[in-house]
C-alpha cells in the first residue's frame, strides 16, 4: 500500500524519533486505507496486534489514519491513561485535523507526533538508558 512516498515516511520517522528523544513514552504510526468498524475499536485492534501493549512502563501511544475514509484516532496505553486528564489528546487531534482539512496527511501526521512527544514529556521524562521498544517505521495495514 504506497500511501506515502519513501522521503514522506522517512519525514514520519524522524518525527517519531524526534518525539522519543525527551521521553520514555513510545509512539507509532498505522495507516490503511478503508476503517470498516468504529476508529477507536479499530485503533484498538492494531494497538495490540502491532504489540504496543507490551511497552515495560505502557506507556505506547498509536496514531491511526484511514486515508479513503478520512477517520483517524490517537489512543495510549493503561500506564498513560492512568495519568492523563480524559482529554489530554484533544488538542492533538485539532492540530492534526487542521491540516487533514486541507489535504496535508504528512503534515498533520508530524503535528501529531511533535505534540504527542511535548506531552509525553510531562508524564513520561525520558530515562536514561531507556531503549527504543517498537519500530519508528510506519504500519500499512490492508484494511480488511
Amino acid at each position: 500500500m504506497a500511501v506515502f512516498t519513501e522521503d514522506e515516511q522517512q519525514r514520519i520517522r524522524t518525527a517519531i524519533e524526534n518525539a522519543e528523544k525527551y521521553t520514555s513514552g513510545q509512539i507509532r504510526v498505522c495507516i490503511e486505507k478503508t476503517c470498516s468498524e468504529d476508529v477507536l475499536d479499530r485503533a484498538a485492534k492494531y494497538f495490540h496486534q502491532l504489540d504496543m501493549h507490551k511497552t515495560k512502563l505502557r506507556n505506547g501511544v498509536l496514531i491511526y489514519v484511514a486515508t479513503v475514509d478520512r477517520k483517524f484516532a490517537i489512543i495510549g496505553d493503561a500506564g498513560i491513561n492512568k495519568v492523563v486528564p480524559a482529554n489530554f489528546w484533544d488538542d492533538t487531534r485539532e492540530k492534526m485535523l487542521e491540516n487533514f482539512k486541507y489535504g496535508n496527511l504528512v503534515e498533520g501526521i508530524v503535528t501529531g507526533l511533535e505534540i504527542a512527544g511535548t506531552h509525553l514529556q510531562k508524564f513520561f521524562p525520558y530515562q536514561a538508558g531507556g531503549n527504543n521498544e517498537l519500530s519508528d517505521d510506519v504500519s500499512f495495514m490492508d484494511g480488511e
